[in-house]
């Protein structure tokens, strides 16, 4: 997402844990790139983000919330709350925060935010009820925040990948005991029979928010190849 989005003219701070792959990135992308470590759980991180974008860049336009934790292939009466707050800790309280930062910024003048979800927003799917509800809590937000920030130009939407061609997926195949087997089957529960890949996710959320996606506010993207069109 950030290398689609320099690539577009934008100026990009980057927010993640790991400081080693966040400067890399910066020093790959230079001087349109900045890189702040830390964590969106901590509500100190937001304002910091946006302290940095608004004094290295000038202004804030556009917001990402695309930092999440998973938990996957636990059933849900194995799940412990403390699990479950850590979950919602990132993939929701983290994305609030961001939200509510950026927005104050951004009603000056408008903006875009885009919310990455998760086809676990939409369906459900064994083994990812917590975190399906992380995200489903995120995208209920996204539809009530585009209707409230509409008066201040700010469109929210939401892209809901489906499996994706990402490291985390291939360890996960990999680990399973007929890695073959799993990924075949994998496929054969998406109607394209494809994983998509994470230039097409990046390219659904450059374009929503884009001036392309003027009209559209409140809206979720489906980027999974039709598995929750069923």
């Amino acid at each position: 997402m950030c290398r689609a989005f320099v690539r577009e003219g934008a100026n990009v701070v980057a927010v993640a844990r790991r400081v080693e792959p966040g400067a890399l990135l910066a020093a790959e992308l230079g001087e349109p790139c900045a890189f702040l470590a830390g964590d969106v759980a901590d509500p100190n991180v937001a304002q910091q983000a946006v302290s940095e974008a608004t004094a290295r860049f000038g202004q804030l336009d556009i917001l990402v919330n695309n930092a999440a934790l998973d938990l996957s292939g636990v059933d849900l009466l194995d799940t412990t709350l403390d699990d479950a707050r850590r979950i919602f800790d990132a993939n929701f309280f983290g994305a609030l925060s961001m939200l509510q930062e950026c927005a104050r910024v951004m009603r000056g003048g408008g903006g875009a935010v885009v919310n990455v979800t998760s086809r676990t927003a939409l369906v459900g799917v064994p083994g990812s009820a917590v975190y399906g509800a992380s995200k489903g809590a995120l995208e209920s937000l996204t539809r009530a925040a585009a209707i409230e920030f509409a008066g201040f130009g700010i469109r929210v939407n939401s892209v809901a990948p489906g499996l994706t061609e990402t490291p985390m997926i291939s360890t996960w195949v990999a680990a399973q005991p007929e890695p073959d087997a799993f990924r075949a089957r994998i496929l054969a529960s998406i109607p394209q029979q494809r994983l998509a890949l994470p230039q097409e996710v990046a390219a659904a959320i450059v374009y929503l928010s884009s001036n392309e996606a003027l009209s559209v506010t409140g809206a979720c993207l489906s980027i999974d190849g039709g598995y929750t069109a069923g």
